[in-house]
């Protein structure tokens, strides 16, 4: 019988105990059960953490804009009073699916704690923040959680999010809680939105935007 991890990852038969690769396969299946959500599958808040201050160094050395979101599932407790702990963790579970459906490869979707999330989206400039935002907040908002065989639910998320800045080496815990000023903004306006901190502006000089835009082909925007 093969074995599996909780992420599906198969351990190599037992035959081969003893045998440098059946070690190594052990090993690297450990790894992996540390750094992952038993629940969601997801990665876990260590490995959260460890991404984050990878994603802090590059955006200091390359200067390439990066998005970190916090998400929270909207009136939680009141899913797990109404209708269990079991039809609860379907909830994370699906939330969870939403999530990994509305992110490329590269990002690093996580569960932070309970129900609530964390995504880091490196490469993710300001003006596509909002729309990747909405697109998860739509998505969780359309799908129905089915918790038993007649009952579906449908749920909401809020969402907070915070720029790096650029060329700047900042620290995890100033990121982290920069979005989670904005997560509170949208639980405080009324749940089921998206909040993001946007990144301050550069002041740039007459003669710099007339260099920027010499050549441009907007004319609107040559002489505002």
């Amino acid at each position: 019988m093969q074995l599996l991890t909780q992420s599906g990852h198969a351990l190599p038969d037992l035959n081969e105990v003893g045998s440098a690769a059946w070690l190594q396969a052990v090993i690297d299946a450990l790894c992996d059960l540390s750094s992952r959500d038993p629940l969601t599958g997801l990665a876990n808040r260590r490995h959260f953490e460890v991404a984050l201050a990878r994603e802090i160094d590059r955006v200091a050395r390359a200067g390439e804009p990066a998005l970190v979101l916090m998400v929270d599932i909207d009136r939680f407790k009141l899913v797990n009073d109404t209708h269990g702990h079991a039809a609860g963790d379907l909830v994370i579970q699906a939330v969870a699916t939403c999530l990994m459906e509305c992110v490329r490869p590269m990002d690093t979707v996580s569960r932070f704690g309970g129900e609530e999330f964390a995504i880091i989206l490196p490469n993710c400039p300001p003006a596509f923040g909002q729309q990747v935002a909405e697109r998860i907040r739509r998505k969780v908002e359309q799908r129905e959680v089915v918790i038993s065989l007649n009952e579906t639910l449908k749920v909401t998320i809020s969402l907070g999010g915070a720029f790096a800045p650029q060329w700047v080496r900042s620290s995890a815990p100033l990121w982290i809680e920069r979005a989670d000023q904005q997560l509170y903004r949208a639980k405080s306006e009324g749940r089921n939105r998206a909040c993001l901190e946007m990144p301050p502006v550069s002041l740039v000089s007459a003669e710099e935007k007339g260099l920027l835009f010499a050549t441009s082909q907007f004319p609107d925007i040559e002489n505002p």
